[in-house]
């Protein structure tokens, strides 16, 4: 198994997984935060930023994401390390805990939790951000270029879309035009809810208050499902909060490894 990363810092290790379409660079805010206290890991998703497909009749379904995520362990490496994700990462997430694949989990804002209204919603919008990063490349640009309009345009994932520069956002949008496994992947969403048992390792969902692709509702659900589960909200955050909050995001990851590293002295 072949995955682009970045890597930095030691200690217990910590992957970190993106959402759909995205690229390891959404957890640069959060980085060297998480680095100060574990070896952390941040992927691309195979078939995502420079990370290369599965073969093509590869399922894109969730049990066999578990074997793909638990053959990247192996490759990096890794065993049973702690694992955060946002979003597809965040599902994913949950579900390894489940599995007992991990030492602890940090799911933020994870699909899944959601009604059948709100999963199609929640496509439609995706399906509507993939087809502005595949516009020709002069009216991207034109967007781009144009600080207010590239904060208007990056709201629906940011509640802080200005704090994004034009070097990240241009690699933003060529990772999502580029993304291979994004419609295998949503192809592989249709009619799923996430129903598995809940999991025995610590493991905190923390849902954004501004969450405009999956709304902070989802996270009732949520919460009936993984009763156990420590439950928190981050205000001020968007769909992707780790550019809106970096330090309220790592450190609600950083306390759920505590307590897994506490758990397991």
């Amino acid at each position: 198994m072949k995955v682009n990363f970045e890597r930095r810092g030691n200690g217990s290790p910590l992957v970190l997984l993106h959402g759909i379409g995205h690229r390891w660079q959404a957890w640069e805010p959060v980085l060297d935060l998480l680095a100060e206290h574990h070896d952390v890991i941040a992927v691309d998703l195979p078939g995502f930023g420079l990370s290369p497909p599965l073969p093509a009749d590869h399922p894109h379904d969730l049990g066999s994401s578990m074997d793909t995520l638990a053959e990247t362990f192996r490759a990096l490496g890794v065993h049973r390390p702690h694992l955060a994700g946002n979003s597809l990462g965040g599902l994913m997430t949950v579900e390894a805990a489940s599995r007992d694949l991990v030492a602890s989990g940090t799911a933020l804002s994870p699909a899944g939790f959601w009604t059948a209204r709100d999963r199609v919603r929640a496509f439609a919008t995706l399906r509507m951000i993939r087809a502005g990063a595949l516009a020709p490349g002069f009216a991207s640009n034109a967007l781009l270029n144009n600080p207010g309009l590239r904060a208007a345009s990056l709201r629906i994932l940011h509640e802080h879309p200005e704090r994004i520069d034009l070097v990240t956002a241009q690699g933003d949008a060529a990772a999502l035009r580029e993304s291979a496994a994004f419609a295998r992947t949503l192809r592989a969403g249709r009619g799923f809810a996430w129903h598995s048992r809940p999991p025995r390792v610590p493991l905190t969902i923390a849902w954004a208050e501004h969450d405009r692709i999956l709304p902070l509702r989802q996270a009732q659900r949520a919460a009936r499902l993984l009763p156990n589960a420590r439950h928190v909200t981050l205000p001020g955050c968007g769909h992707v909060p780790m550019v809106d909050d970096p330090e309220l995001v790592a450190r609600t990851i950083l306390d759920t490894c505590t307590q897994a590293d506490r758990a397991a002295a």
